[in-house]
Parts: structure tokens; C-alpha cells; sequence
């Protein structure tokens, strides 16, 4: 499995392992906040630990909470989901070429693993897909440390929050430890003009729909930076991926 004893004694694997965990902790604050507001949401502690353990995706759990709470249809949970991830559609079609040397299964696995940070160090790390069976393994054993961490540290905050929802007062601010683990996600993600083009006009148009119903304004902003940044990808022939100019 993916974390054999082959994965493990790879040194890029520890270096994986050692570039995520100054992350650890803004994850672990995310996952444990994460797991209180699904409680505090009046889910049961069943349906909160079975939202954890197969959704896997911290935005759209704290999205979904909210429509959840309120008794939105499902078309519109599904809906904002579906937007709020749209980002792992790009995510993955980034990754085919470092992937694809595997089993589908096996594809699918690291697919649901990896997540945003593992996916930025990652790319960060290897900014070419592997020419030869060395480097499949070793940008493999690096991703597999990336996503170890990042897992660990949500599934294990995130169930402790779960556990102890109803001993953690609102004032302890948690909602805002998952708003600073978010700004740093996106932070570290924003490396080029398109993309901090995208983060403002989806910044702006939230707010600016903000008395929309059932959280639609996030809806709402994710596809107008989406449109945006892609009739500016087909009119300009820009990159989303090329580093800009230092």
C-alpha cells in the first residue's frame, strides 16, 4: 500500500513528511474547528465522524454545514460542493502527467488524498512530471509524505473536535483558526498574476453578493472568478501555472 516499507525508506518521503508539518498545525486548527461546527450544527456524532472520514474536504464540509442547518435543498448542497471544489478538477489535470504511470486505482487513491498544501509543495518540488522509473518513485514517496501529514492532522483534529464539541465554548474563536489556515492556503497557492487576479475577484464578488440566501454568494463568486480566469486564459494565452517574472 502507500505506505509501504519501500515508500517509507525513501528519503523523499521524510523530506515530504518535513516540508508539511510547519503546516500541521493551521490544519489541525481547521480539522478541529471543522469538527466542532458539524456537531454544534446538530449533527450526530455519526454523521459527523462519517462526514469526516469520507468527505475529506475541509471548504466544502464548512460550506455544506451551514445549507445543512438551515434545510437548503439538496441540489443546492450538492451545488456548492461541486463549486467549491472545482479546484481539484485543475488539480488533477496538473498532476495526470505524474500520475498516469499507475493503476487507475492507485490514481484515484492519491487523488482523494491530496490535498491543497500537498498539492502546492508538490508542484513546488517537481515542476516536471517523472522521466524515468527513479523519478516516478521518488516524487511519489515525496507526495505520499505530504499527504500523510495533512491527513493525520485533519482526520485526527477533527475527530478530537468531534469528541469534545460540546466542551469547547463558541468564544474560543476556532471559526477564526479556520479562516487564518484558509488565507494561508490560499496565500501560498497565489504565484502568479492570474491567480491573485483570481482570489481578488472572487474576494469581491462574495462580498459584493453577500444578502444572497443559503451562502450562494460563494457560489456565485467562485464562478465569476472561474469564467473570468478562463476567458482570460483562451483570450491572452496566459499560463495559470507560469511563475511570474521576479
Amino acid at each position: 500500500m502507500f505506505l509501504s516499507a519501500a515508500i517509507r525508506r525513501r528519503p523523499e518521503f521524510r523530506a515530504g513528511i518535513r516540508d508539511m508539518s510547519s503546516a500541521a498545525l493551521g490544519i489541525g486548527a481547521w480539522g478541529l474547528m471543522t469538527g466542532v461546527a458539524m456537531v454544534k450544527s446538530n449533527m450526530s456524532v455519526l454523521e459527523s465522524v462519517a462526514m469526516t472520514l469520507l468527505v475529506y474536504a475541509g471548504s466544502s464540509q464548512l460550506a455544506a454545514i451551514p445549507l445543512l442547518f438551515a434545510g437548503a435543498p439538496a441540489w443546492v448542497i450538492l451545488a456548492t460542493g461541486f463549486c467549491v471544489n472545482l479546484r481539484f478538477v485543475v488539480f488533477s489535470l496538473h498532476l495526470r502527467p505524474y500520475l498516469m504511470h499507475m493503476p487507475r486505482w492507485r490514481r484515484m487513491t492519491h487523488g482523494y488524498l491530496t490535498a491543497d498544501l500537498s498539492y502546492a509543495l508538490f508542484t513546488r518540488q517537481y515542476a516536471a512530471p517523472p522521466a524515468t522509473v527513479a523519478e516516478q518513485q521518488s516524487q511519489e514517496a515525496y507526495l505520499t509524505g505530504n499527504y500523510f501529514v495533512t491527513w493525520c492532522s485533519w482526520m485526527g483534529m477533527s475527530l478530537l473536535g468531534i469528541a469534545l464539541a460540546n466542551f469547547i465554548p463558541q468564544s474560543w474563536g476556532l471559526g477564526f483558526a479556520g479562516v487564518l489556515s484558509l488565507v494561508a492556503i490560499v496565500c501560498s497557492m497565489a504565484t502568479t498574476r492570474l491567480r491573485v487576479l483570481a482570489a481578488l475577484v472572487a474576494s469581491a464578488t462574495a462580498v459584493a453578493a453577500y444578502a444572497l440566501p443559503l451562502k450562494l454568494n460563494i457560489v456565485v463568486a467562485i464562478g465569476a472568478a472561474v469564467l473570468l480566469c478562463f476567458w482570460l486564459e483562451r483570450r491572452f494565452g496566459l499560463d495559470p501555472d507560469a511563475e511570474d517574472d521576479k
